[in-house]
């Protein structure tokens, strides 16, 4: 397991993601029937009643990476720039949590943990990026899954929003934490800025954080409070017609081990231990719930021209499905994927693929749609196997795939 500190080394690819503790002791849940230490720096006019304040000098901060007590603009806060503050013996389901914060930084990643585990491999995370303030994504919810973070995957509404980010100011941010939902505020607490329908990690309670990938970042006046378990209820996306959604995965493997232009052989695939999974709506196989993510160092996130080099570290698992067919036909294949694929059928290679970050042209994002790509499927009557080869560099592992007639 990597540490925290080789977390906010390795994520450094991820420009969309954030330092993401790894490694917890496993704290007791005291919840607040034992006190936060009091004596927060004033009183803080955004306080939510029945609040308990955690000062930035206080002993049940857990700080690692860069962070540390600091003084801003008169108060006395914690500053963290590529590093976390993890409150010690505290576990939340529901709760409110408040905060001030302010950066100078011209670029950065910054925002709440919640729910994270106590192995430390699973959370919820709520970030800002103050060099896209006012863009759609100038605030994204991201699951982390076995130390991945899916912002490729999860994306739109319910993930990501615009919001004005306060330059080298103070402002307050409140995060309301409700069953399977959540509900970000920015500056006003009024309106909600994003609104997290469906959180997707399964975590029910866990630890609480505040995360800064990169960027110094200054909070004060940070304020918890409890409250009662909220029924959890899902709010799940419909899936559309043709999604295939029963899928097999192999094991990982090193992907410039192998030929991904070949396809598994028959005594090959028969020894693979394959595990059965199903799709979740709207018909997305999210890799990092069963498989652990991996953290290469890219070197095209930096330098456009090396985009076609080998990458050490790039992880690939095969997923297989079947598809019946009542007669020879060509079918249509919409797939989004992330980040790399080769699609196989009945054993012949019939696309190859990339979409990583960086990769299309130096703004590309990665962002997976069901209409990432499409495959034309020469079927045979009878039965036929699919089978996709799907890389991994950072940002989310994952795959969608609808089948449909041609010109649908």
């Amino acid at each position: 397991m990597i540490t925290r500190r080789d977390a906010v080394r390795l994520l450094s690819f991820a420009s969309a993601g954030a330092w993401f503790p790894t490694s917890h002791t496993a704290f007791a849940s005291s919840m607040v029937t034992s006190a936060f230490t009091a004596g927060a720096n004033g009183q803080n006019p955004e306080s939510t009643p029945g609040a308990v304040p955690v000062p930035p000098e206080s002993s049940r901060w857990l700080l690692e990476g860069e962070a540390k007590p600091a003084e801003y603009q008169g108060r006395k806060c914690l500053l963290l720039d590529g590093g976390g503050a993890t409150l010690k013996d505290f576990e939340m389901r529901d709760g409110v949590i408040d905060v001030d914060m302010a950066t100078p930084a011209s670029r950065g990643f910054f925002g709440i943990q919640f729910r994270i585990d106590k192995p430390g491999l699973n959370a919820e995370w709520v970030y800002l990026r103050q060099h896209k303030s006012g863009l759609p994504d100038a605030m994204q919810y991201t699951p982390v899954l076995n130390t991945g973070l899916n912002w490729q995957i999860y994306n739109g509404p319910g993930f990501t929003g615009a919001v004005e980010i306060p330059k080298a100011t103070w402002f307050h941010l409140r995060l309301e934490v409700v069953g399977a939902q959540a509900k970000l505020y920015v500056k006003d607490m009024d309106k909600p800025a994003l609104v997290m329908s469906d959180l997707k990690s399964g975590v029910q309670k866990g630890q609480v954080a505040l995360a800064v990938l990169t960027g110094a970042t200054y909070f004060t006046n940070f304020e918890i409070r409890i409250t009662p378990d909220a029924p959890w209820q899902r709010h799940l996306p419909p899936m559309p017609a043709g999604t295939l959604t029963k899928w097999s995965l192999s094991p990982s493997y090193d992907a410039l081990a192998r030929n991904l232009e070949r396809p598994l052989a028959r005594w090959e695939s028969n020894t693979i231990q394959w595990q059965d999974v199903e799709a979740e709506p709207p018909g997305l196989v999210v890799i990092y719930r069963y498989r652990q993510a991996p953290h290469p160092v890219v070197s095209f996130a930096t330098d456009f021209s090396k985009r076609l080099d080998p990458q050490p570290g790039m992880s690939v698992i095969y997923a297989r499905t079947n598809i019946d067919s009542d007669r020879e036909q060509v079918k249509k294949l919409y797939i989004g994927y992330s980040d790399d694929v080769s699609v196989f059928l009945n054993g012949q290679i019939l696309f190859r693929g990339r979409s990583a970050q960086n990769f299309r042209d130096p703004g590309f994002l990665g962002i997976v749609n069901p209409e990432n790509d499409a495959v034309y499927l020469p079927l045979q009557k009878g039965r036929n196997e699919l089978m996709l080869a799907l890389s991994e560099l950072g940002g989310g592992w994952g795959f969608i795939c609808r089948l449909v007639e041609i010109g649908s």
